[in-house]
């Protein structure tokens, strides 16, 4: 629950340090904003609508270009979690090489197939995120995107330090929900070593990144993944199954319960005031 609070504290510095482009915000609502969109992500497919949260706590004249703000946060957190998780397969195939039996959760074939894919995505993805103002560029150039360039002429803005630190804030972020999940095994008994555990997680959090799924329904999803990866180095499926339903329920359900309340509250707060 503590790697939860600062799970959450660092994505509302990196929401801070996005959204000064636009407007100067303190951390608590910040942090307000965030809760706000977790709530939203949860009623949608791999909470690509986050941002219809965090908007309630931006300036009207400043929501729709804050939702390309929303984009590149994601897509660091995307970046990293693509390049953790490539490394973990490639740990995954040291280890099959090195016991002398292929897994068969990364048999060789298509093991090399699904590395060399994720590897090249991951290029893609990074050259889109290191030189994402050329977005902006390229929509100048073509007339029927003229009247959208105003709104995502923000992404214009960034400097390479800029985008060095909100990748460096996600990397951490990413780092704790990672260890969130290796400690609470720990504790449930699953007795994996603790390097090899954080490598798999690394593999798992690939696995939903690109998986499709609904916040408040993908619970099935993250257990049988879990339990697909990690069932090659441990038997306690109870377990595994029961670190995934804690992890769901402290990342995302908890968060997205308080952030229902703040947006009740403004309902409530707008409503007194008309």
């Amino acid at each position: 629950m503590f790697l939860m609070l600062i799970n959450w504290g660092i994505e509302t510095k990196k929401w801070q340090l996005l959204i000064k482009h636009l407007q100067p915000i303190g951390f608590l609502t910040a942090f307000k904003s965030v809760l706000c969109g977790c709530s939203v992500t949860m009623l949608t497919p791999n909470r690509i609508g986050e941002y219809g949260g965090r908007i309630l706590y931006i300036q009207p004249q400043n929501r729709i270009k804050a939702i390309s703000l929303t984009i590149v946060g994601s897509i660091s957190q995307l970046l990293v979690t693509m390049v953790m998780g490539c490394i973990g397969l490639l740990f995954l195939r040291y280890i099959s090489q090195n016991s002398g039996n292929v897994l068969p959760v990364l048999p060789h074939f298509w093991g090399n197939v699904l590395i060399y894919l994720c590897v090249s995505i991951t290029v893609l993805i990074f050259l889109f995120y290191w030189r994402i103002s050329w977005l902006v560029k390229v929509l100048e150039k073509v007339a029927a995107f003229n009247k959208f360039t105003k709104y995502i002429s923000v992404l214009d803005e960034f400097t390479n330090m800029q985008l060095i630190q909100i990748l460096l804030l996600s990397f951490v972020r990413y780092t704790v929900f990672v260890l969130q999940y290796v400690l609470l095994l720990q504790a449930l008994q699953v007795h994996i070593p603790f390097i090899t555990c954080y490598w798999l997680i690394a593999v798992f959090y690939l696995v939903m990144a690109v998986a499709p799924s609904i916040g408040f329904i993908e619970l099935p999803l993250r257990i049988g993944a879990l339990w697909a990866i990690l069932q090659y180095f441990s038997n306690n499926e109870l377990a595994i199954s029961s670190a995934a339903l804690g992890i769901w329920l402290i990342n995302l359900v908890v968060p997205s319960i308080v952030g229902s309340l703040l947006i009740l509250s403004i309902k409530i707060v707008k409503e007194n005031n008309e």
